[in-house]
């Protein structure tokens, strides 16, 4: 619209320089030489006529002029020479008498200013006329294209594949226009495509996801039978003069301190895999809810959090080997998404028990750094280490991106998500993460202080 709207103001105002310039010569237009002879015969028959006794007024009429005797109005005469008139000298008998005065010259140049005006307002209204005429052609066959274009592209770019572009017979960019409108078609069915396909893997995830409950209940449901069991043989051991149930009756009497230690061993290792169920269940629900693709969008809520649940989240950790606690975590506040918290240590461990099979160690410490804004802050570290062989360097800066596997992983299950989903937790939580190898395979991560 814009650049329609510059066309017809310099139009506007080229045909408006156009009108002032005619209007100017026009103005100024100059006046040809008198013909002197024809004035002097004039005057010649003047006098004749005179002589004979022609009325003055007769006279004048007929030859267009003004006699003015000696002794008339000098005005007249003065007006004459104003108006670039002719004057001449009126002696018929030899002898001035007066003056006879033309003023044709200026009644021609107004009749012919005149007239040039109304010529030249005649042209500028034609040229007008022809240039709307072209402004309007232009508009129509070059201009009204674009327009439809650059509307279907901005439809397009809101998402909207359903306008239809109008193909004209006369349209100069018919075959763009039409290779356009071709786009649109194509990228309308890769949309529906697109959505065919997503609706297929989100009804995947779900099916998954339901098939995952089952065995998860199943799990949940013998944990619990498994901990009533246990808890009764505890129960029983612990009674005065109690024998183990369990026992073989040819043994006699068994020692109750080791059965009690071997029961309540069972029913600790119970109780963690039971609790790693009720994270599976939980995770289920936002995990499988999204698709790979869409993991970003795991919802990482914050709170002001108290470390020592940090200290526990290790300590239930006991089927991944031995995790030695080298010093206690600094008590204080953190900025804390418990179930992302829990998930980051589960799988950082478990990868190193995975990848290391060795002692896990783990030290907590303080330290100051800089937010996302640039300003201080101070954070609690936590480093967890392995004593395997590590990652390889090259490969380290590329363990954090979404699906990458390292070479040491090719024969492990997983999808690459881990440390991927580690980083953003951290980041989301308002902390960081840093990998590197020393001795081993080292993770720090860092949660922001309250």
């Amino acid at each position: 619209m814009k650049y329609r709207n510059r066309i017809v103001i310099a139009y506007l105002l080229i045909m408006l320089a156009a009108l002032g310039v005619l209007w100017l010569l026009t103005d100024r237009n100059t006046i040809g030489k008198r013909d002197v002879v024809k004035y002097n015969d004039e005057l010649h028959r003047i006098g004749r006529e005179y002589l004979e006794g022609t009325p003055v007024a007769e006279i004048e009429e007929k030859y267009g002029c003004r006699i003015v005797l000696a002794g008339g109005s000098e005005a007249e005469i003065m007006k004459t020479y104003a108006e670039y008139g002719l004057a001449m000298d009126f002696a018929p008998e030899g002898e001035v008498i007066g003056k006879v005065l033309w003023n044709d010259i200026s009644d021609w140049a107004e009749n012919s200013k005149s007239s040039t005006q109304r010529t030249t307002l005649i042209f500028w209204g034609v040229v007008f006329v022809i240039g709307l005429a072209f402004l309007l052609m232009v508009d129509w066959f070059l201009l009204r294209p674009t327009r439809e274009m650059r509307g279907l592209a901005a439809e397009i770019a809101k998402g909207n594949l359903d306008v239809p572009l109008p193909i004209r017979k006369y349209n100069p960019f018919g075959n763009l226009v039409e290779g356009f409108d071709l786009m649109r078609e194509e990228l309308r069915a890769s949309k529906l495509r697109e959505a065919e396909a997503e609706k297929a893997k989100k009804e995947l995830v779900a099916e998954l996801a339901h098939d995952i409950k089952t065995p998860v209940a199943t799990i949940r449901a013998t944990c619990e039978v498994l901990e009533v069991k246990q808890q009764r043989r505890i129960d029983q051991l612990s009674k005065d003069g109690g024998a183990d149930p369990e026992s073989r009756p040819e043994t006699g009497r068994a020692d109750n301190s080791a059965a009690i230690a071997d029961a309540q061993d069972v029913l600790t290792k119970t109780q963690t895999i039971a609790h790693k169920a009720d994270m599976i269940e939980t995770l289920i629900g936002s995990v499988f809810a999204a698709t790979l693709e869409e993991l970003d969008r795991i919802e990482v809520n914050p709170k002001e959090e108290s470390t020592a649940t940090i200290e526990e989240y290790f300590r239930n950790l006991r089927n991944y080997g031995n995790i030695i606690l080298e010093n206690p975590i600094p008590a204080c506040l953190v900025y804390m998404d418990r179930l992302r918290m829990e998930q980051v240590i589960d799988n950082i461990v478990g990868n190193s028990h995975k990848y290391a099979g060795t002692d896990i160690r783990v030290r907590f410490d303080e330290t100051v750094g800089k937010d996302k804004e640039g300003a201080g802050a101070s954070y609690v570290s936590i480093q967890i280490r392995d004593s395997g062989p590590g990652a390889p360097e090259d490969e380290l800066p590329l363990l954090t991106s979404k699906y990458y596997r390292g070479s040491t992983a090719k024969d492990k299950a997983g999808f690459g998500m881990g440390l991927y989903l580690v980083q953003s937790y951290m980041e989301k939580q308002g902390g960081g993460m840093e990998i590197y190898n020393d001795n081993g395979f080292v993770v720090t991560l860092y949660l922001r202080k309250v």
